[in-house]
């Protein structure tokens, strides 16, 4: 037995099965668990229950932190910078009006994306294993 062999055998025993990262995210970043698909993730705008109501899945051990707003903040720049420089080309409208489209725009657009992204990040660290979303964790405890 390699090297190799020996850490995929301790990395993905037999007793736990796989999860599937795409549809753990696709179901958070809907709000809802990533493993049942039923129950809502959220308690409020980004509050993260502790538990989810119809599986009982523990979702107190996500850590999102700053990422899901880095990320939208990326994703927002990136998105209003091209439309900005596009749309004072085309209709040169006066700085006010530019501050105001763009800076409502933002705002408006961080708000819906945030928890989207938020309940990615919940997903892709529940299908993972990540922060204590591993069962064998807690066993061992």
């Amino acid at each position: 037995m390699s090297y190799g062999d020996s850490m995929t055998a301790a990395a993905t025993p037999d007793d736990v099965e796989e999860r599937q990262t795409g549809l753990a995210m696709r179901r958070a970043a809907l709000g809802r668990c990533p493993a049942c698909g039923e129950g809502r993730i959220f308690s409020s705008y980004l509050k993260v229950a502790d538990h989810c109501p119809r599986c009982n899945e523990a979702l107190h051990h996500q850590r999102a932190d700053d990422g899901p707003a880095y990320l939208t903040i990326l994703i927002v720049s990136h998105l209003g910078a091209p439309l900005l420089l596009a749309s004072f080309v085309a209709w040169r409208p006066s700085a006010m009006t530019l501050l105001l489209a763009f800076g409502i725009g933002s705002i408006v657009l961080s708000l819906a994306m945030l928890p989207v992204i938020k309940g990615g990040f919940i997903g892709l660290q529940w299908a993972r294993r990540m922060h204590g979303f591993d069962e064998r964790s807690k066993v061992a405890a």
